[in-house]
């Protein structure tokens, strides 16, 4: 394949990049340090850093570049945008990861090389401890440890355990842990910080393995990097070669909010230093207007004096109040207000339901009951994609590797007028199959079966109504289609049949309860989509996310507590939920549930005023 000359390579699929973007992505001689404030466009410079690499040969082929994001819509969001800008053969050569899938996926290939006491079963399970769970295990073995305390030895002490020179209690402890895990029945369960212990022990001991992901990754990059924990951290640097791998990292200080997570607070300069990184700071706001964009400013300089203003660069284009707090006697009134301010902005057309947002700090399925029988009585559909379905939260469902191939598939099935998920089907079809873009002989073979299986699909929807029961009968016959075992050996997060089945449950059940709710199967897998429907999510699921219109539901001394007290992470939230708004943003408060945060009220001053009785 051609390559291009690095002087005279252009951006992809935009226009341009402002000067320091150029800066940060034709900087290969050493590693980067991109701050990216809110609206940046993190993932598109890293996107296109990939093209410039893929397609002037900086990162000639055989070798490839790994991108580590932290939540698998932004891993998803970065691999699209990669395909969208360069040919198959090279996109193939991007690999877009989450941390936790890139630690499973190592563990599952190398896990032969730990020692005996520490290996897992191949269809180990994965636990997700909560907060009572931890502290019922520290109370029954009678450790003096906090839960904080605990997890933080947990993430961060090597094994094998014992060589750490840990207080005799403390080892303990961790020893009852991983014993406890190990064996647990049906079978081990791991914890992401106990696979992360599992594979740097792996990658330590084994320069053979490191030699080899470095062979195949000379560059890497890592996403919302403010929030890597130091364990994560200290992977990377044990996998990858400080002077030899070229690493990009992207973040905002100023969105920091996973420090109850062990997200590090010197993050930066510690890669800095680490790395000898080039540091770049972006300017332009692509996201919002300049009315928003100087709120935010204020926002932002009250976490750190020494940011630098950033330009906006989006142009507004609604009347009216475009941020404010609304404020409510008590939570009927507030949720009244909402429901109806909603319907009326969907009835005039202003926005189509899935660009406005309303968000929560903590809570949403509690959230979610309160709002939806508002919602309902004026026709409008709110989807809580926090919402575990099958065991497995609605907004990850939607990016899994199964969710990409079948819905398209599903489209085929509804219309013969679907040219993009004709194109969608073909294109996830031959990846499964791992077909090379010049192997016509097999394309041919893809087109037929995917032709045939939406004719299998459309006959069955021509003569059946939706019906939830026909979700498993519906996924059985396309994963008949493509080749189940085609579809797990490409994907490597489904190698493990524990981990197939369940993201196959979860979309067999959500599948399932859109057919239930819809007047037709295009409705069905529209409702699956999310379309038409007004999305519910956390601060922490809302993030790298934006949205025309953003309401925050909650803006009170109660809910904030730490915000109360002027808590450097509760601020960032803040932050990040106010720069979620391309046009608008409004902030609930109610007198009821908590009250007001008068020093935020007096920092963001007339810039947004407080409405009582809301909108």
């Amino acid at each position: 394949m051609a390559t291009v000359r690095p002087e005279d390579w252009r951006p992809q699929g935009i226009d341009d990049l402002e000067d320091r973007a150029w800066t940060a992505l034709r900087e290969t001689g050493r590693s980067v340090a991109i701050t990216a404030g809110a609206g940046a466009g993190k993932t598109e410079i890293l996107a296109q850093k990939a093209a410039y690499l893929l397609q002037t040969g900086i990162c000639p082929s055989p070798r490839r570049i790994l991108a580590i994001s932290f939540k698998r819509d932004a891993a998803a969001t970065l691999g699209d945008r990669v395909r969208l800008r360069v040919p198959e053969a090279q996109a193939r050569r991007f690999v877009s990861l989450t941390c936790d899938a890139w630690t499973k996926g190592m563990l599952d290939q190398f896990r032969r090389a730990l020692p005996a006491l520490y290996v897992p079963p191949s269809d180990y399970g994965i636990a997700l401890p909560d907060r009572d769970e931890i502290r019922s295990f520290l109370d029954r073995v009678g450790s003096r440890l906090n839960r904080d305390q605990f997890e933080t030895l947990l993430a961060e002490t090597a094994i094998p355990l014992g060589e750490q020179g840990l207080d005799d209690a403390v080892l303990a402890t961790l020893r009852a842990y991983w014993s406890q895990q190990y064996g647990a029945v049906p079978g081990p369960m791991l914890t992401l910080p106990m696979i992360n212990r599992l594979v740097e022990y792996v990658l330590r001991t084994n320069p053979r393995i490191r030699e080899a992901l470095r062979a195949t990754y000379p560059f890497v990059f890592l996403d919302e990097f403010q929030d890597t924990t130091s364990a994560q951290f200290g992977l990377v640097t044990t996998a990858f070669d400080p002077i030899g791998t070229r690493v990009t990292t992207v973040g905002d200080v100023k969105q920091r909010i996973m420090g109850f997570a062990g997200a590090m607070p010197d993050g930066f300069a510690t890669f800095r230093r680490l790395f000898d990184a080039r540091e770049v700071t972006l300017l332009f706001n692509w996201r919002s207007h300049e009315e928003l964009v100087a709120v935010q400013r204020v926002v932002a300089s009250q976490i750190d004096p020494a940011t630098e203003p950033v330009r906006a660069r989006r142009a507004k284009s609604v009347d009216g109040a475009h941020c404010a707090i609304w404020s409510f006697p008590d939570r009927t009134a507030e949720i009244d207000a909402i429901a109806g301010w909603v319907a009326s902005e969907l009835a005039e057309g202003r926005l189509e339901p899935q660009r406005l947002a309303i968000l929560v700090r903590f809570y949403a399925n509690q959230v979610e009951g309160e709002l939806r029988p508002a919602f309902e009585a004026h026709g409008i559909r709110l989807r809580n994609v926090a919402r575990s379905v099958g065991g497995v939260a609605i907004q990850d469902l939607l990016t899994e590797e199964l969710t990409i191939l079948l819905l398209p598939l599903l489209r085929l099935g509804t219309s013969r007028h679907e040219p993009g998920a004709w194109t969608a089907a073909l294109r996830t079809v031959g990846l499964v199959r791992a077909i090379r873009d010049d192997d016509e002989r097999r394309l041919g073979h893809v087109m037929r079966d995917v032709e045939a299986l939406a004719v299998a699909l459309r006959r069955l929807m021509t003569d059946t109504p939706p019906d939830p029961a026909l979700a498993r009968d519906l996924v059985a016959m396309m994963l008949e289609g493509v080749g189940e075992a085609s579809v797990r050996q490409a994907t490597a997060a489904y190698h493990r049949e524990t981990d197939f089945l369940r993201i196959r449950s979860g979309f067999t059940a959500l599948l399932g309860e859109c057919l239930a709710q819809a007047s037709s199967w295009s409705d069905a897998l529209d409702r699956f989509e999310g379309k038409g429907q007004v999305p519910l999510m956390t601060i922490h699921k809302s993030k790298g996310m934006e949205f025309h219109t953003m309401i925050f539901f909650g803006l009170d001394d109660r809910s904030w507590k730490g915000l109360h007290r002027g808590e450097a992470e509760e601020l960032n939230s803040f932050f990040v939920a106010l720069t979620r708004a391309e046009q608008r943003a409004f902030f609930t408060c109610c007198t009821q549930r908590g009250g007001p945060i008068g020093w935020l009220e007096t920092l963001l001053g007339d810039a947004v005023p407080k409405v009582p009785g809301g909108p």
